[in-house]
């Protein structure tokens, strides 16, 4: 199939790559000329304005935006929406607020276009490694571009079934759903990456006790020098808490044990705060992923260990560096 990509940063320009090493072709927009030329060099379509990438879409056009949620995807997909015929298919798949997702797809349906959201997750691994999505949308317009799912999602690969299922892989198992009409996607995401924020926060915090063993405060026969490195290392192998996150904890420690190249300003891309807002609005206590929230903002007052590590473990899977600003240190216990 033809997938035309604009946004070609981290996870665009990726996963134009990952298409076509499944036999896609392809057309690419972005404002960066140079990200642009790249990916012509590897095979894809340039093209040096949004008239001319439509222009090259073979109909019935699809059009993936990977741009910041907000006005870059909101002024991008109505400007598709002018250049593109009924039939043709938006797809947004950045980290957009689900009800503008539902709010876009309605406006889009009237004018006989296709409107798709794409939770996508994978971050800067997702070349390699494959992307979990999780998408909304009509049912026609999602089975038309299933052979695009297929080929970026990680594919059953060798994760064992789960006790019970039986017959052939379904698309949950393949690494992609269809997750319900539009917004569904998106908000699946949104909450995704909620869980993602109390579990980081809970990686971190764990570490920073573990480090506080050997600290002035505690009584001379009760300090232990643990290394975090070996720590985390071991429960990568066995352990109920090994996951993704925790290999990432373990490359960062290892890397950089003290992990003094982060400053522990941890930033947040809004999913956690319209994740929030989502419990408030259903009266669904969230303790858990509140608080995670929260010790976000606080990061940015003064930064402490744990928060050096929720900075490593953004760099890890997104690709997300510290902005450049001054925080506060954590002064010792007195």
């Amino acid at each position: 199939m033809q997938l035309g990509m604009i946004g070609l940063g981290r996870m665009g320009g990726n996963i134009v790559r990952r298409l076509m090493k499944a036999g896609h072709t392809t057309v690419v927009y972005d404002h960066s000329a140079e990200a642009v030329a790249g990916l012509a060099k590897e095979g894809a379509a340039a093209s040096a304005g949004l008239e001319e990438f439509v222009a090259k879409l073979d109909a019935p056009r699809t059009a993936w935006v990977m741009l910041p949620a907000g006005h870059p995807t909101e002024e991008t997909v109505m400007k598709l929406a002018d250049l593109m015929s009924p039939g043709d298919t938006i797809i947004d798949g950045g980290n957009s607020f689900y009800k503008d997702d539902i709010r876009r797809g309605s406006k889009l349906k009237e004018r006989g276009l296709h409107y798709v959201d794409v939770g996508t997750s994978g971050g800067v691994w997702g070349l390699e490694r494959g992307y979990c999505m999780m998408i909304g949308g009509e049912k026609e317009a999602v089975s038309r571009l299933d052979p695009i799912f297929a080929a970026l999602a990680p594919g059953i690969g060798d994760v064992g079934r789960t006790p019970g299922l039986k017959g052939p892989p379904s698309r949950a198992e393949q690494g992609y759903i269809h997750a319900g009409p539009y917004g569904a996607g998106h908000f699946v995401k949104m909450v995704h990456n909620g869980i993602e924020y109390g579990m980081m926060a809970a990686f971190a915090e764990g570490f920073e006790i573990l480090r506080g063993a050997n600290g002035d405060e505690l009584p001379a026969e009760q300090r232990m020098d643990i290394d975090l490195a070996h720590v985390a290392e071991v429960w990568r192998r066995g352990s109920v808490v090994s996951s993704w996150l925790l290999d990432l904890t373990a490359t960062a420690l290892a890397d950089d044990p003290q992990l003094e190249g982060f400053s522990g300003f941890v930033q947040d891309s809004g999913e956690g705060r319209w994740t929030i807002n989502a419990a408030i609005e259903e009266a669904v206590p969230v303790n858990v992923l509140a608080a995670a929230l929260f010790s976000r903002f606080r990061s940015r007052q003064e930064a402490s260990f744990g928060d050096k590590m929720l900075s490593a473990m953004r760099k890890g899977f997104g690709g997300h560096a510290e902005p450049r600003v001054a925080v506060a240190k954590r002064e010792p216990l007195s």
